[in-house]
């Protein structure tokens, strides 16, 4: 059975041990699939990198349980090894709760535990720290420690002999070097495509494990799930085949890979088209789906965009449905600030401008206040927010797409949503709410295709 690679908090070296092990199955030729709890986009995408295969998120609140084990077993099924990475601390979950944690996904596909510990700065106190993780959870089952950040080899005996007192296997010493440190900005990692000597990269990655983890023990918790009973394909949907567009480029490429997946098996072609290159959205095109990214990186290259950004009000006057979540949702304003504050003119649908202010991160219940493009009044859907720019001049209650709650954050309305538009901060995972491109699919079928200019 494999393993969850978890830590006692963000930034300990869990993404790094999960990376080295993924390039260094590649390396031996080995097809390894990887797992990311929660609503990462992220890491999984260096994940993908490393190992060659897409990573599939595991959100046991945003898909819920069953579809949360079916994805694990299927996929992971289907390669020689498999590993899950973590999410923040091991029972880090909404609110002060463990649930959607990597603790409560651990349990519930009865994974056993590899913790990540930054030990840079710790000797026998380290064993107080494991104890406690040991502890806090029976249920759980800590197969192991990988020790990170180990100064010296004196260090690493101390560490050692500190878990030994506690009959806690040891799977690895990492060593502390400014070469290891991933390159990250305000929302985390850098994107994959942003990373320089990839290939150097991957090189590096898979010598760290080979040089600094117990193999012997480590690689057996990296066997993949034994088939099960196979979950029925779902058959595409009949028909003549219906064109949409996809944003994707260095600006917008926050999405899961079931999204392409189920708009694919309710009869669309998805066509990548980058707002970035100035593209126009393709001919005979159904619809529009503007996902996450960066587009407050790139807002000066975006305003200069005249020929996408008039496609996209061409897409609104013709009746496309228009599909926006987070850094989709900034394309669609009046103005979008820059890093320096600098403001730029974007598509002009949506009455906003956005400007960089306080961090809005956690998972939210939405309840939405109408029927929309994607939602029906009396649904709840889980989604997750987790963005720096802010909106200075929202909808009023009245006209939103639906009143948001979650822990710690003021109950709000917010978003724009109409039969032909759905724009918001949230992001959904459609694997949890299918729905979602169910309904989506139907309304490109009923729109007209956009005639090209």
């Amino acid at each position: 059975m494999p393993c969850l690679i978890a830590a006692p908090a963000s930034g300990s070296g869990k993404t790094l041990v999960s990376l080295a092990l993924a390039a260094l199955a590649r390396r031996r030729g080995l097809s390894l699939q990887t797992f990311k709890v929660g609503p990462d986009y992220l890491d999984p995408q260096l994940l993908s990198l490393a190992s060659g295969r897409a990573c599939r998120n595991l959100d046991a609140l945003l898909c819920g349980g069953p579809w949360l084990q079916q994805t694990f077993q299927r996929h992971g099924s289907q390669s020689d090894l498999c590993l899950v990475e973590g999410v923040m601390g091991l029972f880090d979950g909404k609110g002060p709760s463990s649930e959607g944690s990597s603790a409560h996904v651990a349990s519930m596909l009865q994974l056993p535990v590899v913790l990540v510990v930054e030990a840079s700065r710790q000797a026998g106190s380290l064993a107080a720290l494991v104890r406690g993780f040991r502890d806090h959870d029976p249920s759980l089952t800590i197969a192991g420690v990988v020790l990170n950040g180990v100064g010296s080899p004196r260090h690493e005996a101390l560490l050692r002999e500190a878990l030994a007192s506690i009959a806690m296997p040891v799977l690895g010493a990492l060593p502390r070097h400014t070469s290891l440190e991933l390159p990250s900005r305000h929302l985390g990692l850098l994107p994959a495509h942003e990373l320089e000597d990839v290939q150097k990269r991957l090189e590096a990655w898979a010598e760290l494990a080979q040089n600094h983890l117990d193999l012997e023990r480590l690689w057996p918790l990296l066997n993949a799930p034994a088939p099960g009973d196979p979950t029925p394909a779902t058959p595409a949907r009949a028909g003549t085949p219906v064109k949409v567009a996809l944003a994707s480029d260095a600006a917008f490429h926050f999405r899961y890979p079931e999204a392409i997946e189920l708009l694919e098996q309710n009869g669309l072609v998805v066509e990548t088209w980058s707002p970035l290159a100035d593209e126009p959205l393709p001919p005979d095109c159904h619809g529009v789906i503007l996902p996450g990214g960066y587009p407050e990186l790139h807002a000066k290259t975006l305003s200069s965009s005249s020929r996408s950004l008039a496609a996209l009000q061409q897409a609104r006057d013709a009746g496309l449905p228009i599909y926006a979540e987070c850094g989709g949702l900034l394309l669609l304003g009046s103005d979008l600030e820059d890093q320096q504050g600098v403001q730029h003119r974007m598509a002009g649908l949506l009455p906003f401008q956005a400007r960089r202010g306080s961090l809005s991160l956690g998972y939210r219940q939405a309840s939405p206040r109408c029927d929309g493009l994607v939602v029906r009044q009396g649904e709840t859907l889980w989604g997750h927010e987790f963005h720096r720019w802010q909106l200075d001049r929202d909808n009023p209650r009245e006209t939103s797409l639906w009143d948001l709650e979650g822990w710690g954050s003021p109950s709000r309305s917010e978003g724009w949503g109409d039969g032909q538009l759905h724009a918001s901060w949230l992001h959904l995972h459609w694997g949890g709410c299918p729905a979602i491109p169910e309904r989506f699919a139907a309304a490109a079928r009923r729109a007209s295709p956009l005639v090209a200019d």
